[in-house]
């Protein structure tokens, strides 16, 4: 359900402050990301200027509520100096004072305030757009301009004169839109580097990201490289961490060091754990971020987290109960549960209980022969990987095991199979 709107100059110079309730700074502006002329920009996040002018960036994610007087974030501030992309704009900087043209009134307007709204939980998006008639007069003998009428618009009404997406892109951007992943990919396989570049610089990083991993290894290298290291960066930590390490590896190591230093250091410090282990090893395949609950955590519990929309099916199958820390590297690993057995238990029976005691976690040293034998034999689509103390440091899943099981090209053939198909048809 579509928030109420807030006026963003109504908000300009509001503190913004932690959940304790300690001031960080003020707000200075706002980042947005353009989409498609049909869609108006998705709001990405707060330029908050804290002292001596240092400014930073806090993405809409963090942001928990915002009133007349304050804005209130949660998490750890990045106090990273904040420099936009070329794809994004700032509302103030930006778009306030420029001029346009209302469909429904001649003469020049220009543009005083813009209004966004939370769209769903922390994705927000620019709704209304205020402008105002400029009209000319003299005053003393010398021109000014004087303020005329007011008028609401819709961002639709203004956005063909505001755009910076050339039309066919545009419109290969609009088609993409209600896409999955792996049709993006095809389209964007199809395109030449250039094109495939300038059209990735107008999608969303969740999107480009999920289509990334569809795409040919040596496709994925040109793309991100023709990213600025800032956009990278942000578009490896939407992707899964095995996929991003696997990317990473395919780098330049100067290149691979930048975009790792760019990154938000807990993306980065499990990017750099799985660029330690061999590519043809569990450890090299995992991803660390399984689903983890303590001993004594319940059938309810452990349903409720695999229920979260960003997890994928193979890695939503299996539950590992560990010792504390939850976070990979964990403390001993206990035993594992499958999500089935869950669905049969009372939400009060605590997961321990169910642990499948014949599964033997995998070695973090295990090869892609033992791994693909360990998910026959015990016919899994996702498995625990141990290293030498039994502390649980990932999971393999199926899909992991089949991307290196299959021919290195293996994508392209398929995306190629994909076109062909459409064609035909």
């Amino acid at each position: 359900m579509n928030g109420p709107s807030i006026f963003i100059s109504r908000i300009r110079g509001c503190a913004i402050v932690d959940d304790a309730g300690d001031t960080i700074g003020k707000l200075r502006d706002v980042v947005i990301s353009e989409r498609t002329l049909s869609r108006p920009p998705r709001v990405k996040g707060l330029v908050v200027e804290l002292f001596a002018r240092h400014r930073i960036f806090v993405p809409m994610q963090r942001v928990r509520s915002i009133d007349a007087v304050q804005i209130v974030t949660s998490g750890v501030v990045n106090t990273r100096r904040f420099a936009r992309r070329d794809s994004e704009t700032l509302v103030v900087e930006d778009l306030f004072d420029q001029q346009v043209t209302q469909p429904s009134a001649p003469g020049p307007w220009v543009i005083f305030d813009v209004a966004m709204h939370q769209v769903r939980n922390d994705d927000w998006e620019v709704s209304e757009v205020a402008v105002r008639e400029a009209t000319r007069s003299r005053r003393f003998g010398r021109p000014f301009t004087r303020k005329g009428q007011v008028s609401i618009v819709e961002w639709s009404d203004i956005a063909a004169m505001l755009g910076s997406y050339g039309q066919a892109a545009e419109q290969l951007l609009a088609e993409m839109e209600d896409m999955k992943a792996a049709d993006v990919a095809r389209e964007l396989h199809e395109l030449t580097p250039q094109r495939r570049a300038d059209v990735a610089s107008g999608m969303d990083d969740e999107k480009l990201a999920d289509a990334l991993e569809e795409l040919p290894e040596d496709e994925q290298v040109q793309l991100i490289q023709s990213l600025d290291v800032e956009r990278a960066a942000a578009v490896l930590e939407e992707m899964d961490a095995d996929d991003a390490a696997d990317l990473i590896a395919e780098l330049p190591a100067e290149m691979a060091e930048l975009l790792l230093g760019e990154m938000e250091p807990d993306e980065a410090k499990d990017l750099r754990r799985l660029l330690t282990y061999e590519e043809f090893t569990a450890g090299g395949m995992m991803t660390p971020e399984p689903v983890i609950v303590p001993p004594d955590a319940t059938v309810a519990d452990a349903l409720a987290l695999v229920r979260q929309e960003e997890l994928s099916p193979a890695t939503a199958a299996m539950i590992f109960v560990c010792r504390p820390p939850l976070e990979t590297p964990t403390g001993r690993l206990i035993g594992c549960v499958h999500t089935q057995r869950l669905l049969r238990e009372p939400p009060s029976v605590l997961v321990s209980g169910l642990i499948d005691s014949d599964l033997e976690p995998l070695s973090d040293q295990s090869d892609l022969h033992a791994v693909s034998r360990y998910f026959a034999t015990y016919n899994l689509v996702n498995a625990p990987v141990v290293d030498k103390a039994g502390r649980l440091i990932g999971a393999v899943t199926v899909d992991d095991v089949l991307d290196h099981v299959l021919p290195q090209d293996w994508r392209g053939d398929q995306l190629d199979a994909m076109s062909d198909s459409e064609e035909a048809n």
